[in-house]
């Protein structure tokens, strides 16, 4: 993972880290019910955004030199991997 990608993705956890403990706070003052899954969709957004992220770094870097290498079963085992997780990531 390039450096300014992970330094991202840190940031952007950290910052969901916070939104989770918010929401167990919130659960734990008997918040309304549809604040709290307001900020779990929310939370759940910020997920999602974060994976986009490593997953388009991964296609940038990792994918693309299978490509490049010219190794057969390299890009097979890429492109399943890559599929496989954007298979899990729909569900």
């Amino acid at each position: 993972m390039r450096q300014e990608i992970k330094t991202s993705c840190l940031k952007r956890l950290k910052r969901i880290e916070g939104q989770v403990r918010g929401l167990a706070g919130m659960v734990d003052d008997d918040r309304y019910c549809i604040d709290i899954v307001t900020q779990i969709a929310a939370a759940r957004t910020a997920l999602r955004r974060v994976e986009e992220e490593i997953l388009r770094d991964h296609v940038a870097h990792c994918v693309e030199h299978a490509i490049t290498s010219g190794d057969k079963a390299d890009q097979r085992r890429k492109i399943a991997e890559l599929m496989d997780v954007v298979s899990r990531a729909d569900r």
